[in-house]
């Protein structure tokens, strides 16, 4: 099985970043700099987006748990801290589930919402794919101004205008031809979290940005309610993808809940 492209930089605890459907490692980007100053900061992209060719891992939720927790094999990580966003946080969640991490962080996660919620989520993406190539050779010069950026990314950013021209060319650039995107897009049918209790023993966190405009902030409630155990975050001014809305107030969760146990005590 090829291996999954990803990006590692620093020292310490080791902390795998897990990026959202039709995106990428470099989404982290904003937040990797700062967190690897205490981390060991492993960023992935999943089999099928990025760099990563698609291997042949199914496009469910808990498959491509399957997929990263092979992968820690392959790098020789033992249990190591994770942290995704919105499909990657589904995958944070079930990664907790099976054991395979130390703590799991998940950043607007998917898997809270109604049925009315998921299909406005995966509709939402599928219109936006397939009307971006139309904009053809004018998409870059739109995303390189403030002005466009917010009109094309104010969905998944709460401040669009603070992200880099060129990353968000990337990004959607990626999003366009991810060759796993429409299958992963459609297992969100058969995916809900569920069974909270299985991942009593992982320290979790979940953060929510209240401009989410994805997957809506209220269903930041839904999970308090289904995982009354686990520390809930509020994002405050920051939506759905909250690298560039506040880099700082993100990268401090992520260490907070990924600290050592003596850190934790030591606070």
């Amino acid at each position: 099985m090829p291996a999954l492209h990803h990006v590692r930089r620093g020292s310490g605890e080791p902390l795998v970043l897990v990026h959202g459907i039709g995106s990428q490692w470099r989404i982290w980007e904003p937040v990797m700099d700062r967190l690897a100053q205490e981390r060991d900061v492993i960023a992935i992209d999943l089999p099928g987006f990025g760099r990563s060719p698609h291997d042949g891992t199914g496009p469910s939720v808990p498959d491509q748990a399957e997929r990263v927790r092979a992968f820690f094999g392959e790098l020789g990580l033992e249990r190591p801290h994770v942290a995704g966003n919105s499909m990657g946080g589904g995958i944070a969640l079930e990664l907790a589930r099976m054991g395979a991490v130390a703590s799991a962080t998940a950043v607007s996660p998917v898997g809270f919402w109604t049925p009315r919620e998921r299909t406005f989520a995966q509709t939402s993406l599928q219109v936006s794919r397939r009307l971006l190539p139309l904009l053809g050779p004018v998409l870059p010069s739109l995303l390189r101004s403030p002005v466009g950026r917010t009109a094309l990314l104010g969905q998944l950013v709460a401040r669009p205008w603070r992200m880099d021209g060129e990353a968000a060319i990337e990004h959607l650039e990626l999003l366009v031809g991810a060759p796993a995107f429409d299958a992963c897009c459609e297992a969100f049918d058969d995916y809900t979290f569920h069974d909270a209790h299985q991942l009593d023993d992982v320290p979790v966190t979940v953060a929510w940005g209240d401009r989410d405009l994805l997957l809506l902030y209220r269903q930041a409630a839904r999970a308090r309610h289904v995982m009354p155990r686990a520390r809930h975050v509020t994002l405050p001014g920051c939506g759905h993808a909250p690298f560039s809305d506040d880099p700082a107030l993100l990268a401090g969760v992520l260490l907070e809940s990924s600290a050592p146990v003596a850190d934790v005590t030591a606070l």
